[in-house]
């Protein structure tokens, strides 16, 4: 049983990363979307698009997007490095889970962030009503994948740590 609980840890543990990556997937999708109803759109008055057909408000959104994921992805490699740390029980337990704690704070930060900054209010700064109007109506709901990643790899470090207290209980 103790090899299954450690099974489903490691799982809940890379979900972190895998799961921030997807987040920057679906909405590069979805801004994607948004950028070529800005481009067919009434208001649209032939500007400049870069090399990769995206408008500047699409690029800047991108970059929020990506730089969040990033910040979330890094956060979720190093939460699993933790967990995996926190299995071998002994010394340096404790740090790690501190570390764990405060290493919450940016996650959430980043996550609340993107619940400021929300596409169609980046439109808006842009006065680009077809680019708020072409947003497809779930992406606001993406940033929930960030909310369950974060949750995922929480239960992942207290199945870590529990399995850690109980190696290094068998040890003594």
């Amino acid at each position: 049983m103790a090899g299954k609980r450690w099974l489903i840890a490691v799982v809940l543990l890379a979900l972190g990363p895998v799961l921030a990556a997807a987040y920057a997937v679906v909405n590069l999708v979805a801004i994607r979307t948004a950028v070529k109803a800005q481009i067919t759109g009434p208001e649209w008055g032939g500007g400049r698009l870069a090399a990769d057909g995206m408008t500047a408000l699409g690029r800047d959104y991108w970059s929020l997007v990506l730089i969040v994921a990033v910040v979330v992805g890094v956060l979720g490699v190093m939460y699993a490095v933790m967990g995996a740390l926190l299995r071998r029980g002994g010394r340096g337990r404790t740090p790690l889970l501190v570390v764990s704690g405060v290493l919450i704070v940016p996650y959430a930060l980043a996550v609340l962030f993107m619940l400021t900054v929300p596409a169609k209010a980046a439109a808006g700064l842009y006065d680009s009503p077809d680019f708020a109007d072409g947003i497809p109506a779930w992406q606001p709901a993406t940033v929930l994948v960030l909310v369950a990643a974060g949750l995922a790899q929480a239960v992942g470090m207290v199945l870590a740590a529990v399995e850690g207290r109980r190696a290094a209980a068998a040890r003594s």
